[in-house]
C-alpha cells in the first residue's frame, strides 16, 4: 500500500493545492459576499437569484466550477486529517487511514460530480 501511496503522491498533493486555492481564497470570498455584503446592503443580491443562478450553473463551464468547487477542498480536507494524524504520532499506521482518507476524498467527488451532472 505505501508504494501506491507513493505512485499517488503528486496527484493527491495536486488535488490538495486546487483545494487549498478554492477552499480557502474563493469560498471564503464568496461566503463574505453572501454573508455579509449581501444583508449590509453593499453587494445587490439580483445576482443570487434563483434562475441567474442555475442558468449560469447549467453551462459547461459552470458545471465544471461547481463540481470543483465541491469536490477539491474534500481533498484539502482528507489531506490535512491525514499529516494532523501523522503529527500526531500515527505514522506508523499512515498505510491504513490514508487509503481509508481518500477513499472518503474519491467517494466524495464522485457523489459531487453526479449531483452537478443531474443539475
Amino acid at each position: 500500500m505505501k508504494h501506491l501511496l507513493l505512485k499517488l503522491e503528486p496527484f493527491i498533493w495536486l488535488m490538495f493545492g486546487q483545494g487549498i486555492l478554492l477552499g480557502t481564497i474563493l469560498l471564503t470570498g464568496w461566503l463574505l459576499v453572501v454573508n455579509l455584503g449581501v444583508p449590509l446592503g453593499v453587494v445587490s443580491d439580483a445576482g443570487l437569484e434563483y434562475e441567474r443562478a442555475h442558468g449560469l450553473a447549467s453551462t459547461l463551464i459552470g458545471k465544471l466550477v461547481l463540481a470543483a468547487l465541491c469536490a477539491l477542498p474534500i481533498w484539502k480536507g482528507a489531506h490535512h486529517m491525514r499529516h494532523v494524524f501523522i503529527d500526531a504520532g500515527g505514522g506508523d499506521r499512515d498505510a491504513v487511514i490514508a487509503p481509508i482518507l481518500y477513499l472518503i476524498a474519491t467517494v466524495g467527488t464522485v457523489l459531487s460530480i453526479l449531483a452537478v451532472v443531474r443539475l
